[in-house]
């Protein structure tokens, strides 16, 4: 099973984005491959809140269409839902500590804490520094790093 990062799922749904392509490109052969994902409520919260951004892109989608997504990845049979415990919260708030990190990685963290957790090994993300940092992942990378564009604020 794979973590599949925010940043995927945005690059999938939204046709402007530089690594649209490329993530379902990567998404089509792994779901052929018969891989699982795993995904968190952040993760889907996240999803809809940058997806519907008018200022990260030119044609954002509609409250009801992110929802939509939001629902089939949820639901979708190669998809686990991750819910957070005690002991993710446990180790969240003391990654947070250790790494010291700062409000911007509040929920990277507690989606990294989640999928660790659950025993995630592999992530794939298009921003791979967001998860270095905590050395417990093996990282697929699709495109380009962290700044590349209005969809990473």
């Amino acid at each position: 099973m794979i973590g599949l990062d925010t940043s995927i799922l945005v690059a999938q749904a939204i046709a402007e984005h530089p690594q649209h392509e490329a993530s379902q490109q990567w998404l089509d052969e792994e779901i052929a491959r018969n891989q699982t994902f795993a995904i968190t409520s952040g993760i889907l919260a996240e999803f809809i809140h940058i997806v519907t951004d008018g200022r990260r892109f030119e044609t954002p989608l509609a409250m009801s269409e992110a929802l939509e997504r939001a629902v089939f990845w949820s639901e979708a049979r190669e998809v686990a839902l991750l819910v957070a415990d005690e002991a993710v919260s446990t180790r969240w708030l003391k990654w947070l500590a250790d790494f010291q990190l700062g409000r911007k990685r509040l929920l990277d963290t507690l989606i990294a804490a989640t999928w660790h957790a659950a025993g995630i090994s592999e992530i794939c993300t298009l921003n791979p520094r967001d998860f270095q940092v905590f050395d417990v992942f093996r990282i697929h990378s699709i495109g380009a790093a962290r700044g590349a564009g209005p969809w990473d604020r």
